[in-house]
């Protein structure tokens, strides 16, 4: 399997300083600082990054996990919202909110909710972020 980099520069100090992030890709490359991290400022930031990351790596796990049960899922749509609050020692990510609707033919709800669950636990992001708390909210659209 290929491994995967990305890059981040930063100049100046914590609170009038600014970065830069890229994907190894070339895909994106854009703007952080801590206005953007800690307010409300312009740009982006690790943490909405780590939740784009899960919410792609969820969706794919999903897909994975319902076609080795004999389903396939018309679509799977992921929101991941990661929690950044001050803990002992200074921030952390303490809890990933997972909300998941996923349109699948000839599935019930409790077998959705069981391969949904396995998919959380089995996605190489999630176990990746195993520290903080990962939530899953799993709706099946018909």
């Amino acid at each position: 399997m290929p491994e995967r980099k990305s890059s981040a520069r930063w100049n100046g100090s914590l609170k009038e300083g600014k970065g830069t992030m890229k994907l190894g890709s070339g895909a994106y490359e854009g703007p952080f600082s801590f206005p953007s991290r800690f307010e409300s400022g312009d740009g982006t930031n690790p943490e909405e990054l780590i939740a784009a990351a899960h919410a792609g790596c969820y969706s794919m796990a999903f897909s994975a996990t319902l076609g080795k049960s004999g389903f396939t899922p018309e679509s799977v749509a992921t929101t991941a919202t990661v929690h950044l609050n001050q803990v002992e020692g200074g921030f952390g990510i303490t809890k990933i909110d997972l909300v998941m609707e996923a349109t699948i033919p000839d599935i019930d709800d409790a077998k959705f909710q069981e391969l949904a669950e396995a998919a959380k636990v089995g996605c190489p992001v999630s176990k990746a972020l195993a520290g903080p708390e990962i939530t899953l909210q799993a709706t099946l659209k018909k």
